[in-house]
């Protein structure tokens, strides 16, 4: 019986330590440069100013980039589509329990959608607009999704009719 007890303490402790860690780790990254992988970070403090609106079909290939909300002043990790000339980033499992627990950036960028936008150590002023599923580019953008992330898998509009999957433009401000 007594094993048993100091296998449980010693399991609890463990236990207190990695919730204690994550904290930790959640909070330092607040505080950081830009997200770290998929934990949300702080405000940028390094990057280049754009001086010029880009060609953005360079970033037609990126797996990801990273934003910043300028209200609540965070920033994280997101995929990012182009279609024609139009930039975009979603948003997706928000009707999950998971989404909802997780994703709150685009409630917040609903709100108030200033943001930049950093590639490669270039800064881009942005509003983030959300859009829905009458937008003529959306398909495009599932496409996009879906060639991607999705090795072809076909990602459907009811996606983005459902709300459970968010798309919002990058418009410059």
């Amino acid at each position: 019986m007594g094993f048993v007890i100091t296998l449980l303490k010693a399991i609890a402790v463990i236990v207190v330590l990695i919730i204690a860690a994550a904290v930790l780790t959640v909070t330092a990254a607040g505080f950081a440069d830009g997200p770290w992988a998929v934990i949300a970070g702080g405000k940028f403090t390094s990057g280049e100013p754009a001086d010029a609106e880009p060609d953005w079909q360079f970033v037609k290939d990126y797996d990801t980039v990273e934003f910043q909300l300028i209200e609540p002043e965070s920033s994280r990790t997101t995929w990012i589509m182009v279609v024609g000339d139009r930039v975009f980033i979603p948003s997706g499992y928000m009707n999950t329990d998971f989404g909802k627990l997780w994703k709150h950036w685009p409630l917040h960028a609903e709100k108030d959608g200033r943001a930049v936008l950093r590639v490669d150590n270039t800064l881009y002023n942005r509003q983030l607009v959300r859009v829905g599923a009458d937008d003529p580019d959306v398909p495009g953008v599932l496409s996009e999704v879906s060639r991607k992330y999705f090795q072809g898998e076909p990602v459907p509009l009811d996606e983005v009719v459902s709300n459970n999957l968010w798309i919002f433009e990058l418009l410059p401000r």
